[in-house]
This record gives C-alpha cells, structure tokens and sequence, in this order.
C-alpha cells in the first residue's frame, strides 16, 4: 500500500499541486469487484482546498488515472455501517450516495479518521459521522502544516508511526560505517552471535555516555525545554490569530457572496428592462398607426384621385399592423387587444364606405353607358367601356386590400358588378346584333337614321320579317335549282356574290367588334378583382351549369380567397355571366346567314375558325375561346347540313322527259360551290373540314350522275355521263383541288370510258349491213375456218361481198355520216361544246374501221380485186366537209 501510495503521489497529485493525506481501497458495493482508491488530499497553496478523489487503475496499462474528484465541503454524512462489529463497508453522502466496500477494516476506519481530522482543521463545518467509533473521533492536538516536512509526504494523523512502519534503505556512509565494523571483527560473519554480542556491549558503552552526557547537560536540557514552552505559546497565540483572522474573512466571503448576488440580480434586472423595452419598442413600431391614416379611413375622399391614393395607403398600412406577426404572450396584453379591436373597426368602417362607393360607381356606369348606345347603334360598333375601365382600375388596389381583409364583401361587390355589367352589355349587345340583322337582311327600321337603303319600317316583329325574308331566300334558291333542270348549267348571280360578300364583311366586323369587348373586359376583370387569368393546365377546374347561363367552379367556403385555379374559373364564371347574351345572339346571327343563304356557312365556318385559332392561341381557356369554340360546333353543323342537304338534292333531283339532259344542275351546283369554297377557304385553318366535304359531295355527285343517265330516256346514256364528267374533270384541272386527284382521274376515266362507247355505238348504224356482213366473217374465222377459205362459204362469198359494198358508194356514206352528224348533235348539249371532240373521235373510229374491213378483205379475199368505193381521203374529206357545212 506504501508503494502505491508514494506512485499515486508522484503521478497523479504531484503534478497538481496537491499532497496525498490518506488512501483506501474499495469497490463499489453490490457490484463486480472493480478495486479503485479513494484518496483524501491537500492543495500546497493557499486557500487550502481538501478534495476527496477517486482513482482507477488504466484498462490500457499499469498506470492510474483520475476518474473524479468531489469537495470535501460537498459532503454531508460518513456512515460506517456499524461503530461496534468489523465492517469494511461504508457510505460517502455528496449530492448522492455512494456505497463502498473497503478492502480491509483498518484502511477504513484509517480513511474515515483522516476525513474526520481534515474536517475539523480547514472546514470547521458539521459533517455527521454516523455509526462511527468514538475512538476514532477524538482530537488529536492539532498540527500545522508547517511542522510537516515538506519533503516528506506523512499525515495529519501521526506521520511518523507510519514512517516507522516504513522500510528506509541505508545510504552510502551507512553502508560504509557497516562494512568498516564488519571488517574490524573478522569473525563477524562466521560467528553472528559473538558479533551481536560485541555490537550489544559497545551500545550498553554509548547508551551510559549518552546518559553521562545529558546529565551533564540538564542545565542545556531545561533551557531547552523553556525555550520549546514559549515555542509552544506563540505557535498558540498565532494559531488563534489565524483563526480569527480566518473568522474574518469568512464574515467578508459571505459579504462578497451577497455583494456577488445582489450584482446578479441588477444585472439580470437591467437585462429584464432591455427586453422589455424591446418588446415595447416592437409594439409601438408595428401597431401604431398614424393619425392622418385613420383620418383617410374614416373620411378619405373615394372620389378624388388625391383621396384614393391616400386611402390606398392608409389601407395598406392598417393591413401591416393588422399582420404583424405577434411574439408569444403578446396576444394576452390588454393594449394589444384594444389596438387590434380598434384596427378591426377600422377595417370594417372602411370596408362598408369602400363598398357602398364602388356600387355606386357602378350603377352610374349603367346610366352613363346607357345614354351612348343611341349614337353606336347607328353604326355596326359596339360601345368603348376604356374609360369607365380606366376610372375604376384607380380602385384596384383597394380591392386587392378588400379581398385580403375581408372577402365577404369582395364577394358581394363582384356580384353586384356582375349583375349591373351583364344588363348593360345585354342591351348593347342585343342592340348591335338586330344592327347587323338588318344590315344583313337589307330591311330598316328607320331607313334615315341609320342611312341603309331599303322601305321604312318599324323593327317591331323584326325577327318574323327575317324569318320570313329567310325562307323567301331558300325558296329562290330552290326555283333556282328547278329552273337549271330545265334551262341547263347556271352560273351564280352578280347579286348573290355581292350579298355573300356583303354577309361575310358584316360577319367579320360582329366578331372583330365583339373579340376586343371580350379580352378588354376579361383583362379588366383580372386587374381589377386581382385574379390570375392565365391557366397553366386548361380544364382543371370541374366545371358545372349555372342557372343563369353561365358556370360554377367547385364550391369554396365564402369568405375565403380562392386558390390559383379557382381564380381562374371565377373569370371565366364572371364572364360568362356578364355576356350570358354572346352565344345565344352569334346562335340566332348564324341561323340567320344560312336561312338567307346555306353557303353562307363557309364564310361563317372560315371566320369563326379564325377567331377561335387567335383566342386558342391568347388563351385556351378564356370565356372567348370557349364561347367561340361553341359557337363553331353550330357553324360546323349548319357547314355539316349545307352538305348535307346538297346530297338530299341530288338525290331528289327529277329530269324532263321531253328535253335533253345536258349538264346535270347538281353538277353545275357542285362548281359553283367548289370555286366559292376555294375562294373562301384560301389559307384557312379548317381545311380538313372542307376536304372531308368535298370527298362526300363527289361521291354523291359520281353516284347521281349514273342514276340520271340510268333513267334518261331523251338522251343516251352515255352522253350523259360523257357531259357530266368531263364537266367534273374540268372543273377539278381548273381548281386544282389536291384532295380531289383520284376522283379527277376517275372522271377522265370516266368521261374517256363513255365517249369510246358513244362513238363505237353511233358508228354502228351508217355502214350497218357492212358491219353485219364482216361481223358473220369474223364468226366464221372464230369458228376455226381458215381466213383464205371463207370466201367459199355460200353467204360470205365474193359475189355477196361486191353486192353489200355497192351498197355503200361514197355518195351514201357521205350521206350517212350526214345523218350522223345531225343525231350527235341532238344528243349533245351546247354548253359543254364536245361536238367537235365527239366528231373527230368518231372520223378515227371510222377510219379504224374502214382499215380494219380493208384488212379482212385482204386476208379473206385475197387476189379478188374488190375494194371499197370509197377510200380514206373521201373519208376526212366528208367529215370535214359536214362539220363545215354545220
């Protein structure tokens, strides 16, 4: 244990400044062994500081190491378990209680000694020493530090019977002076105990001359011990110095203590000001609102632009203290209270005067408006709502602040826009359409005033006048057809072209008129009312029908702004509820452009796919786009039935009897509405459309073609087909219509399939008992007879064969052809001008054949001498000459 405690001593407090009074081994009760040492220990400067430290020996190697230290002024009890019995256990009570097993009783009650000894010299505090020996605790006279050696580490408790129990080894003179003696008695080591004798009687010699000596020197000795007295009294006087020295700077400690504390507590007062004032200063900052403010709140001038500009800010500034974000516990002050009540009286007040203004504004907007349209109805315009816009947008950002503070009255106030706009834009729109009707229709309703040619009138039961003027149009158009049964292909009027024109320049000028009236106003609302118009994904919002016409977002709770996407659809519901009226008047405008004329629809169609292309293009999912894009399925109806009714036509279309076909009226029809399509459609967006109309009147026209020549009785059939298509054909080159190439082969085809047959037909009859006659050879040769011997058969021989061609001399064939000429051209009609085409195809199918009979004769006859009385050149020069002579 010495050992141990003279390396805990150089390696661990040595280094610290502190000296190593008394050590115990231990392990903590009721656990594994773990030994560790408990030390009591001393710093070697002043204040003297007494700690009690725990040691442990290193799980790495054989050295020690401090684990923790506690003041010994930190300790309250020191149980011994038992005062009476042996017990190596006890506990140390600092701020908890730690149980320890001593390795042995002795080092234990040695360690609770000490502890009890230090107590009593430095600390002079009650420490209880519980079920502890009181022979342990009686006070020894108290020591110094002074009269410690400093060189020599002993204890408090008697250092000097320990340094008897320790082993001291001998230094070099001692060692010398042995061996010297050793030396001087040779048998010393031979004979120990004649050596101890000797040792015993040579100290029995010096003990007597010590004694001698002493005696001798009493006098010394007591001079000594008088000396050691008075030692002994000023080592008294200076230990009770100390300690009333140490009384004294105990009472100024506890005086710097409170000193200390009473410094703490106006620190921490003055810390509690700042803060305070902070949060008095952040109060003040943020919820105080200047007067001129709450003057422009109360009484602010909503008309002026001054006022409104002073408003503005004001609102804004009540919007800030009203949003300030509150630090916690402030909601609970009663200032704040009264300022946010004051602030939301503020914000009502103004709230109901904004309100009430803005209603106002807007019913005068209606009078105002109402009193301009007398002068815009004259003219196909509508009304400019720029200035009312540019009035109310001043507004604007009062209105953000509205919708911010309370939505409510947001609410309302677009419901009220809503409700006065939509009438006023209902009577200007209505207004502007029965303006473009009569333009469209040519009747007035006071010729003068609107400077229209045409009868006076009143526009009272203006739309049964149209109705009728409507009807009266398609029952022309419908005599017209009847009447190109009868007098063959019609081109279209100058009146007709002028009225489609005139329509498709009223048309233009209704939608250019409404387009701008539409985005002007939907930009407007979005400015105004502070909504997001441009939608990044179309058709988000489910969509439902309104009651008035128009449609509802999916409900929200009022009260509450509306998300982004809900915005949105609020436009397109405000819209549609302001111009409830559009649809259903472009609806009754384009009903009436295709009762006053179906083709009209292709003016109707090209346009209106214009203007939803641009709307599309600005915003795909505005009111604009969308009411168009509605508008234009009923113009691709009324497209749709036009085409439609064009092959109900031709389906029904009857043909005289008495007079030749000629050129079908159906067809004459389908160029006439080809070249107006063409004109129309030039670089529009919906030409597919047009395309698809083309394929199904074509195909209508191909059929009903071949039904009425199939039914012709007056005109051959393949003259009508003849006619027919090749108008088809020519129509088509001339148009050049790309989707319609297969069916301009076709009716080349076609027209080149029935002129073969007209002309191979009608060239039967002029050499007719020649044909029959080289008809039976070419039966008789297919019947496997040679050709050189045919001229034997009885019916076919030379004879007969000069007998039929005498029959046939240049005069009759001349005559023939004649008679020819005069039957094609019955048949023919002339505005088609194929004569000369058919006549000259039937001069080369004659020649054909006038070789072809040349040729049997060759072949059959051959070396018989019989030719034809007419040649080749009498042939070209009869046609020519007939074709003149006509």
């Amino acid at each position: 244990m010495t050992a141990i405690k003279h390396a805990l001593q150089r390696d661990i407090f040595t280094p610290n400044d502190e000296r190593l009074l008394s050590i115990v081994n231990v392990c903590k009760a009721g656990k594994k062994k773990k030994n560790c040492f408990l030390c009591a220990t001393v710093t070697t400067e002043r204040p003297v500081q007494v700690k009690v430290v725990k040691v442990k020996k290193s799980d790495k190697g054989d050295f020690y190491k401090r684990q923790i230290a506690w003041a010994l002024r930190d300790l309250a009890v020191v149980d011994a378990k038992d005062a009476i019995k042996e017990n190596p256990e006890f506990d140390l009570h600092f701020e908890k209680i730690y149980k320890w097993v001593a390795s042995s009783t002795a080092e234990k009650n040695a360690f609770i000694s000490c502890i009890w000894k230090l107590n009593q010299r430095y600390l002079r505090k009650k420490i209880d020493f519980v079920n502890v020996s009181s022979q342990l605790l009686e006070e020894l006279p108290k020591v110094t530090e002074e009269s410690v050696p400093s060189g020599e580490n002993q204890s408090v408790t008697g250092g000097d019977e320990e340094a008897g129990d320790e082993y001291q080894e001998l230094n070099a003179r001692e060692e010398q002076d042995i061996e010297i003696m050793m030396e001087g008695c040779e048998y010393a080591i031979s004979n120990a105990e004649a050596f101890a004798e000797r040792l015993s009687r040579e100290l029995q010699v010096l003990d007597g001359a010590n004694i001698q000596s002493i005696m001798a020197s009493e006098k010394q000795v007591n001079i000594l011990m008088k000396l050691l007295d008075e030692a002994l009294k000023e080592v008294d006087q200076i230990e009770f110095k100390l300690s009333s020295y140490e009384e004294m700077l105990q009472s100024v400690k506890e005086q710097m203590d409170q000193i200390s504390e009473s410094n703490h507590l106006i620190h921490l007062s003055n810390t509690n000001n700042v803060k305070l004032l902070s949060e008095i200063e952040f109060l003040v900052n943020h919820m105080d609102l200047a007067k001129g403010h709450i003057k422009a709140l109360q009484d602010g001038d909503l008309a002026a632009s001054r006022g409104i500009e002073a408003c503005t800010n004001a609102a804004d500034a009540l919007l800030q203290c009203m949003n300030v974000a509150l630090r916690p516990g402030h909601d609970m002050l009663l200032a704040v209270k009264q300022q946010q009540q004051r602030f939301g009286d503020l914000r009502e007040h103004f709230a109901r005067r904004l309100a009430s203004h803005l209603n106002n504004v807007f019913v005068q907007q209606g009078h105002d408006q109402s009193s301009t349209l007398a002068q815009h109805s004259v003219e196909l315009t509508l009304p400019n709502h720029h200035p009312f816009h540019r009035d109310l947008l001043r507004y604007a950002k009062l209105m953000e602040w509205l919708k911010s503070t309370d939505y409510g009255k947001y609410e309302g106030l677009t419901k009220n826009y809503m409700d006065y706009l939509s009438r006023l834009y209902e009577r200007e729109i209505k207004d502007f359409f029965e303006v473009a009707k009569i333009k469209m229709t040519g009747t007035t309703k006071e010729s003068k005033k609107f400077g229209l040619h045409g009868s006076s009138g009143k526009l009272t039961g203006s739309t049964s006048s149209l109705n009728k003027l409507s009807v009266q149009s398609s029952g022309n158009r419908r005599s017209q057809s009847s009447s190109l049964l009868d007098m063959g292909n019609m081109s279209a009027s100058d009146l007709d072209v002028a009225d489609r024109t005139k329509f498709d320049k009223i048309f233009e000028q209704v939608l250019s008129e409404l387009e701008p009236l539409c985005l002007a106003e939907q930009d407007f609302i979005s400015k105004f009312f502070k909504l997001q118009q441009h939608q990044s994904m179309p058709g988000s919002v489910t969509e439902a029908d309104d009651p008035d016409g128009g449609t509802l977002s999916r409900q929200h709770n009022p009260g509450t702004p509306l998300p982004v996407s809900s915005e949105k659809d609020m436009i397109r519901q405000m819209m549609t509820k302001i111009f409830r009226c559009i649809e259903p008047e472009l609806n009754n405008l384009i009903a009436l452009g295709d009762k006053i004329d179906s083709f009209n629809s292709l003016y109707m169609l090209v346009k209106m796919s214009h203007h939803v292309w641009t709307a599309q293009n600005v915003d795909p999912a505005s009111f604009l786009s969308t009411t168009l894009g509605n508008v234009l399925v009923t113009v691709k109806r009324n497209f749709d039935k036009c085409i439609s009714n064009q092959i109900r036509q031709m389906e029904e279309v009857k043909i005289s009897k008495k007079s030749k076909v000629g050129i079908l009226p159906f067809v004459a029809e389908f160029e006439e509405f080809a070249g107006l399509a063409e004109s129309i459609f030039k670089n529009a967006e919906r030409r597919g459309d047009l395309d698809k109309a083309y394929t199904k009147l074509i195909r209508g026209v191909f059929v009903n073609v071949e039904k009425v020549a199939n039914e012709s009785q007056k005109t051959p059939r393949d003259v009508v087909m003849m006619e027919n298509f090749h108008h088809i054909f020519a129509t088509l080159s001339r148009l050049k219509i790309s989707c319609l190439e297969a069916e301009k082969k076709e009716a080349k085809q076609k027209y080149t399939d029935h002129l073969q047959s007209y002309v191979i037909y009608s060239l039967g009859q002029p050499l007719e008992k020649l044909n029959h006659f080289f008809e039976g050879v070419e039966a008789r040769v297919a019947q496997g007879i040679r050709e050189e011997e045919v001229s034997y058969q009885l019916a076919f021989n030379k004879q007969e064969l000069r007998k039929v061609i005498k029959e046939y001399p240049g005069k009759e064939v001349k005559k023939g052809l004649d008679n020819l000429y005069k039957k094609v051209d019955k048949h023919l009609c002339e505005e088609e001008n194929l004569l000369q085409v058919v006549w000259h195809s039937m001069q080369d199918e004659f020649i054909r054949q006038y070789k072809h009979f040349e040729g049997l004769i060759a072949r059959c006859y051959p070396g018989s001498g019989v030719t034809m009385e007419f040649t080749i050149q009498d042939i070209l020069d009869y046609c020519s000459s007939i074709a003149q002579s006509h």
